[in-house]
């Protein structure tokens, strides 16, 4: 999603969203509730039905399902290249990288351009099999390769209230955000 489709999202539909992440269970009937009680946004619950599918179909958010963390071993993995054999082997690589059901997030955080990948696993052999057989694979690009073991994942989700800068941006937002917080 382009910052630009993000100035075009009302207010009020933000606000439809994060309650929809504080409330991931809560049926669209409690959600209009919720809407009323807190900021004073009537909409029936049909119509906030109607709006998350909207919003869905959008790619405003998805629909996740996040198992529990104690199912899955996490591992965050650092590629860094062998520049010599990137141009014909990256695309490859980086498409086994984005189909892969272990990768659970995959980004470049540093202006070496090193690939970085949250990763889980059902045990540590699991894990070493997958690495063997990507360096098998794809090794003629990879220069470095570094595994770190997360030994203990405190937590792992979007809190709703990070919803409250994008909302607090627009005057209409800020208002909402008054009515809840009872200014």
């Amino acid at each position: 999603m382009s910052d630009d489709l993000l100035t075009q999202i009302d207010a009020r539909d933000l606000i439809l969203l994060q309650a929809r992440i504080a409330n991931p269970t809560a049926s669209s009937r409690e959600l209009s509730e919720i809407l009323d009680e807190e900021y004073d946004i009537s909409l029936s619950h049909n119509h906030v039905n109607t709006l998350l599918r909207e919003m869905e179909t959008e790619g405003l958010f998805r629909k996740t399902v996040v198992p529990r963390r104690t199912l899955f071993k996490h591992y965050v993995f650092r590629i860094a290249f062998h520049y010599p054999n990137f141009k014909d082997h990256w695309e490859d690589c980086y498409e086994a990288l984005i189909e892969d059901p272990h990768v659970l997030m995959f980004f470049n955080a540093d202006d070496k351009y090193r690939w970085q990948l949250i990763t889980q696993f059902r045990s540590t052999g699991q894990m070493d099999e997958w690495v063997t057989d990507f360096f098998e694979r794809h090794g003629a690009v990879i220069d470095e390769f570094e595994t770190t073991s997360v030994h203990n994942l405190h937590k792992f989700k979007t809190d709703a209230a990070i919803f409250d800068d994008l909302i607090s941006e627009t005057e209409e937002g800020q208002k909402y955000l008054d009515e809840r917080d009872g200014e």
